[in-house]
């Protein structure tokens, strides 16, 4: 198998040397060509050398197709990570699906035109990298500080995960409150991948994405004739998530009266399409997010009380990057492995001096931001360790910043201190209750509240 960041490397099996030869010179540009002449010379290349293909030439003396065949179904159940092209002169279907069966990627008449060959090869080296990344990336997230693709040791995110299993087992509507960028659509995953619907649809939409006039149609679908240009019926995105899950994402940016048909819908299990007369019956769960204070929308007009009390059944609070520190090296040592990965680049390492940047840092953009700043220091980086120098100048200054000020930023454009100190306020509440397991009492208690000021304050909330 060939590093990463290295050339792939070609074996070709074959007893005609001058086939060998051939190939050989056509694909040696781009790949290691290494070379065996019969069957027990591919176990031994495939020993010394792990070749990412394997251009097998298929012999048609007897007995050549159950060597093939058996050679193929050994790798199959053997640690070797090499593809396997067939080369022949046997036009027949049944030995090409018998080696298929076997496990080959490809069939492959002689005589072989190097162009058509260079193309297939290519193929297969690019089919084993996304297999590669695939198996690594499937390995990072089954860990005991994962749920889904969600990542986090920190106590915050051990509570939400705790908060989504819980969660998970029921059928009751969910809301996902946090910050832009915080992953509130993961969670929305998780809840899917934990719940009985895993094996049904999960079907999403972003309200803050489409003008009203679209987002009606893309929510209950429409009839045939419906409008000018609605050539066909089509379903809308509720009725697609049928038995399943859908997740409403920024569902404060919904406007007043498609509020009003959302919750019709919620109430009576059924919905009409635009242009149609005909109830159509609906069953699935409904999970939402938003990062606006649904609150202030509440209290502005701009959300309906009765829709509001509907879905925040359930709410969950995803913590802010600048609230979770502790799992920022965890973030960058995965985002870190993605993207060595993905760009078959060498593993690359960060300092520890850009990690404490990094933890100073306020992350606005949170997980989001720090994906992206993440896979700039990778791509911008030739040396295998991440240093301060490779920092984006914002991120840099915060290097020598004291932890205390990173936080305390009034932006250029002003604030209402009242608003956001209620918002701060809130976010401690639903991390006690969370952590509390929604027991008011102790929430009170890590909070070092009385019960009096709890009651005050969960009514203020609504929580």
């Amino acid at each position: 198998m060939s590093p990463r960041g290295t050339r792939p490397t070609i074996a070709i099996v074959a007893e005609d040397a001058s086939l060998r030869q051939q190939i050989g010179s056509h694909l040696r540009e781009d790949f290691d060509i290494v070379e065996a002449e019969n069957t027990a010379g591919a176990y031994q290349v495939l020993q010394e050398h792990e070749p990412d293909v394997l251009l097998l030439d298929l012999n048609v003396r007897p007995g050549g197709v159950r060597e093939c065949t058996a050679l193929l179904r050994e790798l199959g159940q053997s640690d070797f990570d090499t593809v396997v092209i067939i080369l022949s002169e046997d036009a027949r279907k049944a030995i090409a699906l018998r080696v298929m069966d076997a496990g080959a990627y490809d069939y492959f008449l002689k005589p072989a035109d190097p162009d058509v060959l260079r193309v297939i090869v290519h193929r297969a080296v690019e089919k084993l990298h996304i297999e590669r990344e695939n198996r690594i990336l499937r390995g990072e997230l089954h860990r005991k500080d994962a749920l889904g693709d969600l990542l986090g040791q920190s106590d915050a995110m051990r509570a939400l995960f705790d908060s989504i299993r819980r969660v998970a087992r029921t059928t009751t509507t969910v809301v996902i409150r946090g910050e832009s960028g915080s992953g509130k659509e993961l969670v929305a995953h998780a809840i899917h991948d934990l719940s009985q619907r895993r094996d049904r649809p999960f079907v999403s939409v972003n309200c803050a994405a489409l003008p009203e006039t679209l987002m009606e149609a893309e929510l209950f679908g429409y009839e045939k004739g419906a409008f000018t240009g609605a050539i066909a019926t089509k379903e809308g995105r509720i009725e697609l998530a049928q038995r399943g899950t859908f997740f409403l994402d920024e569902i404060g940016t919904l406007s007043l009266a498609l509020q009003s048909k959302l919750l019709r819908v919620l109430d009576e299990h059924t919905l009409v399409r635009l242009g149609g007369k005909k109830p159509i019956k609906v069953d699935f769960r409904l999970l939402t997010a938003t990062n606006e204070d649904l609150e202030k929308a509440l209290r502005e007009g701009r959300f309906r009380e009765d829709l509001y009390y509907r879905i925040h059944v359930m709410p969950l609070f995803v913590p802010p990057v600048r609230e979770r520190t502790d799992d920022i090296p965890l973030l960058v040592d995965y985002f870190v492995t993605v993207y060595c990965t993905r760009n078959q680049l060498p593993p690359k390492r960060v300092t520890d001096e850009v990690l404490q940047a990094l933890k100073r840092y306020p992350w606005p953009g949170n997980v989001r931001e720090l994906e992206n700043v993440v896979q700039r220091l990778v791509l911008m980086t030739d040396e295998d360790e991440i240093g301060l120098k490779t920092l984006p100048l914002e991120i840099a200054q915060t290097a020598g910043e004291p932890r205390s000020d990173r936080r305390l930023r009034v932006p250029p454009a002003g604030m209402q201190l009242e608003e956001e100190v209620a918002s701060y306020e809130r976010r401690w509440l639903e991390t006690a209750l969370v952590q509390a397991k929604g027991v008011k009492a102790e929430a009170a208690r890590l909070l070092g509240l009385n019960k009096d000021r709890m009651k005050y304050l969960c009514r203020k909330y609504n929580l």
